[in-house]
């Protein structure tokens, strides 16, 4: 089963991605609000997966009928079996994820230090691994979205630069077996610069300004442009539509996306 196509009529539609599926997790705030929107917005058909039904709702409100909310646990794996069975995606963009607690190691206790190894990992390890066992169909695209802390660490957010860089080794893991099987599947990690842009981004901004202690405008003065979650939905979408994928890991800043060997 599939969601209902998009009009193939319409002004932002783009080639290879109108009237496809697209599912997103952690599609309703931040990031994942963006681009589900993006995707809408060309053409695809989102599947919405996050907890927050009232969030959803919303964001139905707003697409209409390209948009189809599933309240759900994205870490679960009955979830990821179910849904990819349902839905068969061309477009999987992985973007749940748990909000770390900002705090330096030696505050942290190992429950708080995993939280994301035991959310966003799992929740990747989870759908790759069905996205490869099902298989999606050939030409179909796995986006997951990592962090710019995976290259540079993040010491107040405990097991989160470590998490992130593991996500991107999943899924470098996955695009070899999809190459070695022949499955026609490609994996691409985007890891984001930190960006006040969402309230994760902006919790670590206000966090980070302080324990350098200047102000928050002083610190986003230092730390130049930011991005905009409308910049992430924009790059996931060529991701998506094969503009760029040349490589498995991509850095995201303000100027674009940029490869990581």
């Amino acid at each position: 089963m599939t969601g209902r196509a998009a009009n193939p009529g319409s002004p932002g539609a783009v080639e290879g991605l109108t009237g496809t599926t697209a599912l997103v997790t952690g599609a309703s705030r931040g990031f994942g609000r963006a681009i589900a929107t993006a995707l809408s917005g060309v053409g695809a058909h989102v599947v919405g997966v996050a907890r927050d039904q009232a969030r959803l709702d919303d964001l139905r409100d707003e697409l209409g009928d390209t948009f189809t909310p599933v309240v759900a646990e994205a870490t679960d794996p009955d979830t990821a079996a179910r849904l990819i069975g349902e839905h068969r995606p061309h477009t999987l963009v992985l973007n749940a994820g748990a909000a770390p607690l900002l705090r330096p190691l030696h505050h942290q206790t190992w429950e708080t230090f995993s939280r994301n190894w035991e959310v966003d990992v799992q929740q990747v390890f989870h759908w790759v691994r069905e996205a490869l066992l099902r298989p999606l169909l050939p030409g179909s695209t796995v986006i997951t979205m990592s962090s710019g802390a995976a290259i540079n660490g993040s010491p107040l957010s405990g097991g989160y630069a470590g998490a992130k860089a593991t996500i991107g080794f999943m899924t470098s893991y996955a695009a070899a077996e999809s190459k070695r099987e022949g499955l026609g599947i490609t994996f691409a990690s985007v890891l984001p610069k930190l960006t006040p842009a969402t309230e994760l981004g902006a919790s670590g901004v206000a966090a980070y300004a302080e324990r350098q202690g200047v102000d928050l405008g002083s610190f986003l003065e230092a730390l130049g442009s930011t991005l905009t979650r409308e910049q992430v939905g924009t790059s996931v979408v060529d991701l998506a539509a094969g503009h760029h994928l040349h490589q498995d890991t991509y850095l995201l800043t303000p100027t674009g996306l940029a490869p990581l060997g």
